[in-house]
């Protein structure tokens, strides 16, 4: 299992949103490159990142930054704002590993069924599952469906998908502990693999997210504010990988 450590961009820095929220922003110091590299430097290979500019006006704001994170040589999980197949391309240019189709993909789901099973993106795309209390949320999270997180998981299980990154919306930035039932019942409702996102926030939220059978987990504001150990989280996500 994989820890990707979370940067979200708004303005070009490094925030957090609590629950998803434009209007509680916590700010982090620090330049984007230089987190990241913090987190290359404690053992970290991948990054989760978030255009949140992009994400509420329907565009990514934020390549340029994508491209400096690039720089370091590690892979990418990049996502907001990616609304066309323009967008996941230039993306990938920009040196993102996969790329999130979140809102597109649910407004508009016999595109984003093509676009999946195109040759260019076979495994490069992510499909973002964001979720309250079940129902899906679109638009940065501004907007809630009444489409349900487990029927849409279940419909792409055979797709060739890179992963589904699903946020827990509720629990998202708020330091509260992972909803593992919800995680759970989203992993065994389909055969691609998952990245879960929302309240990681101590090792023993590692543990127990370890023994789900997930791609990866994201963790964000519990490294920022230092409510969990990078080095001591990878050690316990990398032992889950071991033989029993």
């Amino acid at each position: 299992m994989e820890v990707l450590p979370a940067i979200d961009l708004l303005g070009g820095r490094c925030v957090r949103l609590v629950q998803g929220r434009y209007d509680r922003v916590l700010q982090y110091e620090g330049d984007p490159l230089e987190v990241a590299e913090s987190f290359r430097r404690r053992g970290a290979t991948w990054l989760h990142v978030i255009d949140l500019d992009g994400a509420r006006d329907g565009r990514i704001a934020n390549l340029d930054t994508l491209r400096r994170l690039a720089q370091t040589g590690m892979k990418i999980e990049f996502g907001g704002g990616v609304r066309d197949e323009a967008a996941i391309q230039a993306a990938l240019d920009a040196g993102a590993t996969r790329v999130i189709v979140g809102t597109r993909a649910l407004q508009d789901w016999a595109w984003f069924k093509t676009l999946v099973h195109m040759a260019a993106y076979m495994d490069k795309v992510v499909l973002g599952l964001d979720a309250k209390l079940g129902k899906l949320s679109i638009r940065g999270w501004q907007e809630d469906t009444q489409r349900g997180v487990i029927d849409i998981a279940r419909a792409v299980s055979n797709w060739p998908l890179s992963t589904i990154c699903y946020t827990d919306i509720g629990r998202d930035g708020m330091l509260l502990g992972p909803n593992i039932e919800s995680i759970r019942a989203v992993s065994e409702a389909t055969s691609v693999p998952i990245v879960a996102v929302g309240g990681v926030t101590d090792l023993e939220d590692v543990r127990r997210l370890s023994q789900l059978n997930l791609a990866g987990i994201v963790i964000g504001r519990a490294i920022y504010e230092e409510t969990i150990d990078l080095v001591e989280a990878l050690r316990v996500a990398h032992r889950s990988d071991e033989p029993k």
